[in-house]
């Protein structure tokens, strides 16, 4: 069975129209084409793509980009409905997410004569995201009728706020007032911080189309360990990513 027809017979069995989006930009600087670039020897967008159309939610996913390369890579590993023109104004360095997102839906709105009702935004960037991560997400919002979003993050240890410093006058001083420390923390005395990692922001439509926002008011955390949430920003980061996807894939080759 392909994946598209896959996606279809999962469509059928979930009442929720759910849109994945999956904003990949030809214009990286930190790692220049990273979204391309290959990571132990696929393209680094393959993987969250991978994972997106095997959740069990999506109703449509696509992949929004303005680079001619990155949408053949997007319709190679994902099918003809993928790939998502974007226009180039908001593919700049300072376009924010909000535009892109709005384009997206009422791009495929458009196309696909339907109106979602939720919006999920995937990063390419977090390449160790599963699908069962994506499912747990999603399941955790829809479970909770008071909630409008949920958002992937991990659990802070070794920047954990109240060892981040700031220097005034080459003096250190707290960086976070509220955290102050006063000799060396143990982790296991400290309160538990997490940070986004990058990976998913899922919400309710009106919360991207109305309010113009990425997530609203009630948001969810879904829980990550610290090696799912590998975020690539830097050539450091790739090539830890790297060598973490070719360990784990010589563990589970069949997997990834």
């Amino acid at each position: 069975m392909d994946t598209k027809t896959a996606l279809s017979k999962k469509q059928r069995r979930f009442p929720l129209r759910v849109l994945g989006v999956i904003p990949a930009r030809g214009g990286s600087k930190g790692v220049p084409r990273k979204n391309i670039k290959l990571l132990a020897g696929k393209p680094l967008l393959a993987y969250m793509l991978g994972a997106a159309l095997g959740s069990r939610y999506f109703t449509r996913v696509v992949v929004s980009s303005e680079d001619d390369e990155i949408l053949k890579v997007a319709k190679k590993y994902g099918g003809l409905k993928v790939p998502l023109r974007r226009p180039k104004e908001l593919a700049e360095d300072t376009s924010p997410d909000v535009p892109m997102l709005q384009h997206a839906v009422r791009e495929t709105e458009r196309q696909d004569g339907v109106m979602f009702d939720y919006v999920v935004q995937l990063h390419a960037t977090t390449p160790f995201m599963t699908s069962g991560d994506i499912d747990g997400a999603l399941t955790k919002l829809f479970e909770n009728q008071k909630a409008d979003s949920v958002v992937s993050v991990f659990q802070v240890n070794s920047y954990h706020p109240i060892k981040l410093k700031k220097i005034v006058n080459d003096k250190l001083e707290q960086y976070v007032e509220a955290f102050e420390e006063k000799t060396t923390s143990r982790r296991q005395d400290l309160y538990p911080v997490y940070k986004r990692n990058g990976g998913l922001y899922a919400s309710k439509r009106s919360v991207v189309m109305d309010l113009g926002r990425v997530w609203g008011d009630h948001v969810l955390p879904y829980v990550m360990p610290d090696h799912q949430s590998i975020e690539i920003d830097s050539q450091t980061d790739f090539l830890m990513a790297d060598l973490l996807m070719r360990h784990m894939k010589k563990q589970k080759p069949k997997l990834l």
